[in-house]
């Protein structure tokens, strides 16, 4: 099968490699239909994880179910499904806690919790940016699809992780109607966090970044841009809400932050959220950190640590919750707010382009060129 697969810093390629397949009872073989390239591939992309040469990228994946193992009773062939990000077992003490993005049994490397489709340190599973998708504990991990969902795939596969993510940073954030909300980050994760706030019926929905087709989409759905190129951009929400602070703050950058100038900092947007959200308000963290980042411009980062403003945290009261998403505790109610007409989360789509084409679309992704905001790969081609 032909698959996008990491060869090295800035560099994929697309190549034959080995079909997947049923390999235990328990597995669903997808032919994978629609396929995104994901903010978080890009730290891969770009050499800053241990992600070996010759892996199959790809964690937000959509197809058909072509083969299911003698184990499987639910999932049939020719479902139309959508597969989380997470690679869960279904039966272990996190998975029945909801805790499915640290399942206890999918990831084999001792003293990890978590596994995830062609992702660094996150198990021996390839991605889906591919053919064909081997999905283990089919039952449980794919989200049998409505009947538009050959019509709607751009739609649908935004549940594999970056609207369940979104909505999980402002679950995180505990945001409730009426709420004000900063968000750092104008990216795809970012923008669906907007979107979900605005779902939530937030009163004010406030998002930060400084590339201007971003900020133009997130101004599509009523939130206000800011611009932290021209002036900062804590003093921007602060004048924004008379003062006071946003009630909810959401980062969705991660630890390769970079200010106006260019310069990487990692603890930049959690810095600024400690200042821009209110005392004893809330913060909710889904952009990516990692444990060591030994390519990191900034030597505490180089060891996992980073220069973080807890004092100032501790006297505004206020509370933090982050980690990666359980996307199966979202993905099953946003899929019904698509199907019933309620949401269109394909909004943040800008191109879709045939498998073939996905080393230029990482390219153009990476630099953030202008107009690119989220790329769909389409393996059967776009036509």
């Amino acid at each position: 099968m032909k698959a996008v697969v990491y060869e090295g810093p800035r560099q994929v390629g697309v190549e034959n490699v080995p079909d997947a397949r049923i390999e235990v009872p328990t597995d669903v073989l997808v032919r994978v239909t629609t396929t995104n390239i994901c903010g978080s591939d890009l730290h891969m992309y770009e050499g800053r994880t241990d992600l070996e040469p010759g892996r199959v990228l790809g964690h937000e994946n959509l197809g058909e179910v072509v083969e299911v193992g003698p184990g499987v009773v639910r999932v049939r062939v020719g479902d139309m499904v959508c597969v989380p990000f997470n690679v869960a077992c279904g039966f272990c003490a996190n998975c029945e806690s909801g805790l499915t993005a640290f399942c206890l049994t999918t990831n084999p490397e001792p003293g990890v919790d978590g596994a995830a489709y062609g992702f660094a340190d996150m198990g021996p599973y390839n991605g889906g940016q591919a053919e064909l998708l081997r999905v283990p504990f089919g039952d449980y991990n794919c989200l049998v699809l409505p009947e538009d969902a050959r019509e709607r795939q751009t739609d649908y596969v935004m549940l594999a992780d970056i609207w369940p993510t979104g909505w999980h940073a402002t679950q995180l954030a505990c945001v409730q109607a009426g709420d004000s909300v900063v968000i750092y980050g104008a990216g795809p994760v970012g923008l669906m966090a907007a979107y979900s706030a605005t779902f939530k019926s937030a009163g004010m929905v406030m998002v930060v970044d400084r590339h201007p087709d971003r900020l133009a989409k997130a101004e599509e759905i009523g939130a206000i841009p800011i611009d932290d190129s021209k002036t900062s951009p804590v003093d921007q929400v602060m004048e924004l809400t008379h003062g006071r602070g946003a009630d909810r703050g959401c980062e969705c950058v991660g630890y390769q932050a970079h200010d106006p100038q260019g310069h990487e900092h990692p603890n930049m947007t959690l810095n600024n959220l400690v200042k821009s959200v209110r005392f004893a308000g809330t913060i909710g963290v889904v952009g990516v950190f990692v444990a060591m980042d030994p390519g990191s411009p900034d030597d505490l980062y180089k060891q996992g640590e980073i220069a973080f403003d807890y004092g100032m945290f501790w006297f505004k009261g206020q509370t933090m919750g982050n980690g990666q998403c359980n996307v199966k505790n979202y993905n099953r109610q946003l899929c019904t707010l698509i199907h019933e007409g309620k949401a269109r989360p394909s909004w943040v789509v800008s191109h879709e382009l045939d498998l073939d084409d996905a080393p230029g679309g990482y390219e153009h992704f990476d630099r953030r060129d202008p107009g690119w905001t989220k790329v769909v790969l389409h393996p059967a081609g776009t036509g």
